[in-house]
């Protein structure tokens, strides 16, 4: 399966299963999507359920994922998840964020994101874009993404919750950056406590 870029960002849309959503988000930690996307496909070739990948030789794996950050810990953190879910769990993914953080490895990120797209769940996954420009905009005031977690939770209709991850890391890797956010771009600028007490003051 080759796909481009834009064709894998709407094959990830799509995919639905739980146990795809949560590999596939382990790869993404600390990588680049650019590293990421075709790591995954590379992977998804060697199997989609825990009982194809208990199967998989950890080598075999890491070569396929490589490079993508951290690949040898990567690697075998799916295994050992794979494992865990085909032994202990009749290889079903669990729904709840408390059950999912107990596999090593697994943050609230991931696991609300598992929530949202693997289970259809109404979840806020937080990452750095989400943190950052929630706080720009003033939507929260928060140090750490769980805090954010928690405060977007708070303040948002839960029709909104898993949308605010997609829309966010568009808008953060295209237009808010980190450093040099180019406000000119943006339609939220009025709406944003960043823009009118920073930029504009």
């Amino acid at each position: 399966m080759n796909l481009n870029q834009t064709e894998f960002v709407k094959f990830m849309e799509d995919i639905h299963d739980p146990f795809i959503v949560l590999i596939a988000c382990i790869l993404s930690l600390r990588t680049n999507d650019k590293t990421t996307y075709p790591a995954t496909m590379r992977m998804l070739k060697l199997g989609r359920t825990p009982e194809d990948f208990i199967k998989v030789k950890l080598e075999d794996l890491e070569k396929a994922i490589y490079p993508v950050g951290f690949y040898k810990n990567k690697a075998k953190q799916i295994l050992d998840i794979a494992y865990e879910l085909y032994y202990n769990h009749s290889s079903i993914v669990p729904k709840e964020i408390d059950e999912l953080i107990k596999f090593k490895g697994v943050g609230r990120k991931t696991a609300n994101l598992v929530q949202s797209k693997g289970y259809g769940i109404d979840s806020i996954c937080v990452d750095v874009h989400v943190h950052r420009i929630s706080n720009r905009l003033g939507l929260v005031c928060t140090k750490e993404p769980e805090e954010t977690e928690f405060a977007l939770k708070n303040n948002l209709p839960k029709s909104c919750w898993s949308e605010i991850n997609t829309l966010f890391v568009t808008l953060g890797q295209n237009i808010c950056k980190p450093t040099k956010p180019d406000c000119s771009k943006c339609t939220l600028c009025s709406f944003c406590n960043f823009f009118n007490t920073k930029v504009i003051k």
